[in-house]
């Protein structure tokens, strides 16, 4: 009775206007069996990852480490989400088949899936190259680093990012590009086609995607030259850093997963737009699988690839602790000269002794006489 009106039996709602429903099933595309692993897979490998994560953060002490562990527990966060939204539609239609035109006459529905997968697509990407940046400053920049990232910056930057992200999405909802039901009728997406609002906006799309993975692999490529550097230097005995070499190593990876699983997608939606080619579906699928895939993979990042697992890998590195900024004398030296300033110089420098664990735990530097009197023990 107080139901919203039904459109004209001979309107077409815009979201189906592309492709018309009810599709024919076709199991060798789409399979219910693998939607339904595949996301169960993905789900609990981020809620295990999760689970460490929050254990790892509560026992750290090290600044630099606990903004790096919410940076990367905000990307698991998303990536589970992802999946739990866009995964559950798939496998609810795949298991039910329902008419997407009779449960959604307008749109909503439909739009809602195509805003998730844009924003949970998008997402890891900008995360990624905020870790990237993050990790540039605090190796390149160390003292720079340790003024500016609190935890609070860091849950602000993910929280820039999510928004960013959210806001892409609602770029069809605004007129420019719009999101249509796709083949097999399991999933709503952004439309690719060569009309000039849907062009911009799939190219918006692309571009900020490739982008983000641009500025990760610049980014990272310098952080990785910069601690290669200083850990194979003359005294790589003391300046090999475990925090450095595993969140380096696991951002690395994230990166490499990131540019396979999604290159190959963002690539295809900005060739066929620019192209004005046919839509080649069955491309889009597979392209799309590869993009999903790294929902599942990024988890298995950190919990594979930790600093206990790193030990086993190469038991014979000398895996101390501290942090970057004890690992350029001249650093080392300044900042000792600073605190010596900013104290008036009423304190005798022989009766003050850096504690290490303190120094280790707050990413102080290290005095370079202890630093060298600890390397000429070993």
């Amino acid at each position: 009775m107080f139901s919203s009106p039904a459109p004209p039996s001979n309107a077409t709602p815009h979201c189906f206007s592309i492709n018309s429903t009810p599709f024919r099933h076709n199991q060798t595309i789409a399979s219910a069996y693998f939607s339904a692993v595949f996301s169960a897979l993905g789900l609990s490998s981020n809620l295990f990852a999760l689970v460490v994560l929050a254990k790892t953060f509560h026992r750290t002490k090290s600044r630099s480490r606990s903004s790096f562990l919410l940076f990367l527990g905000g990307l698991v966060f998303t990536d589970f989400m992802g999946l739990l939204v866009t995964g559950s539609i798939v496998v609810s239609f795949h298991i039910t088949h329902f008419n997407w035109r009779r449960l959604d006459p307008f749109c909503h529905f439909c739009n809602f899936m195509g805003m998730s997968m844009v924003f949970y697509g998008l997402c890891p990407l900008l995360l990624g190259a905020a870790m990237a940046v993050e990790r540039f400053v605090g190796i390149n920049r160390p003292f720079a680093r340790s003024a500016s990232m609190s935890n609070s910056r860091a849950c602000s930057t993910v929280a820039v990012v999510w928004i960013t992200a959210g806001c892409i999405s609602l770029l069809p909802l605004t007129g420019l590009g719009s999101y249509h039901l796709q083949y097999p009728g399991s999933w709503c997406f952004l439309n690719i086609s060569s009309s000039p609002l849907d062009m911009t906006f799939g190219l918006i799309f692309s571009l900020v995607g490739l982008l983000s993975l641009a500025v990760s692999f610049l980014l990272n490529t310098v952080s990785v030259v910069t601690l290669l550097r200083v850990c194979c230097g003359q005294d790589s005995a003391q300046r090999r850093r475990d925090y450095e070499v595993e969140m380096m190593v696991q951002l690395i990876l994230i990166m490499a997963i990131a540019s396979v699983c999604w290159c190959p997608l963002l690539v295809f939606i900005a060739q066929t737009v620019l192209s004005g080619s046919k839509l080649d579906v069955r491309h889009l699928l597979l392209w799309l699988r590869f993009a999903t895939g790294n929902q599942v993979l990024d988890p298995w990042v950190y919990i594979l690839f930790r600093r206990a697992i790193l030990k086993r890998i190469a038991p014979r590195m000398d895996w101390s602790r501290g942090s970057i900024v004890s690992l350029y004398p001249t650093l080392s030296t300044s900042f000792r000269k600073l605190t010596r300033a900013s104290l008036g110089g009423t304190i005798d420098r022989s009766n003050v002794r850096p504690c290490p664990e303190k120094a280790r735990q707050e990413d102080t530097p290290l005095p370079v006489q202890d630093a060298t009197a600890a390397s000429s023990s070993i």
